[in-house]
């Protein structure tokens, strides 16, 4: 596994020990990126289940400000804080050892807005749409915040759900991403 592209681009990281995660392929992170916009202009990303923290860690050396990540496993937190070490910025990132519920109500009580968040839970369709569900209830998102949704072949994710436009599905072998943008709210 590597950081695709952008300022720290090249560099190696290491995968969760074990086999409890599933990182996120260079080609499919690759993809990704591509379809979501390669670079970005600021704006704060949050992974809700970040295993080894790539995802979060591709998005900041692309222009993200600043990633939250959460993952309630030690192994995958060890793993994080090794992966963000290598990019020696560590100042633009956020890392909590917490269930993905409970970090949302955090991130709530601390007024956080997302323009950019991945779930990629262990496969189950329903966690996703919960999970965005707390989002909106919880202010979460930001306008026109894009969500990323990685899950299996299994997990047939709707297209339309409330707040927010679906964009894009795309396969990559047993790999299934969804992207969805929040709605902007109507001033």
């Amino acid at each position: 596994m590597r950081i695709v592209a952008g300022d720290f681009g090249g560099r190696k990281l290491s995968a969760v020990p074990g086999m409890a995660t599933r990182p996120t392929t260079d080609k499919v992170k690759e993809a990704l990126f591509n379809i979501i916009g390669p670079y970005f202009d600021g704006g704060t990303s949050l992974d809700l289940y970040a295993g080894s923290g790539g995802l979060s860690i591709e998005a900041v050396s692309r222009g993200i400000d600043r990633a939250v990540l959460v993952d309630r496993q030690y192994q995958a937190i060890k793993t994080i804080k090794k992966n963000i070490a290598v990019t020696k910025h560590e100042q633009q990132f956020d890392v909590y050892k917490a269930d993905a519920r409970k970090a949302l109500g955090l991130f709530q009580k601390n007024n956080e807005k997302f323009n950019l968040v991945f779930l990629d839970p262990p496969y189950a369709k329903q966690q996703i749409v919960n999970d965005l569900d707390k989002m909106v209830e919880n202010d979460l998102l930001a306008d026109g915040a894009i969500v990323v949704a990685e899950t299996d072949q299994e997990a047939k994710l709707p297209e339309k759900l409330s707040g927010f436009s679906f964009i894009k599905r795309q396969a990559y072998g047993i790999t299934v991403l969804t992207i969805y943008q929040r709605e902007r709210e109507s001033k």
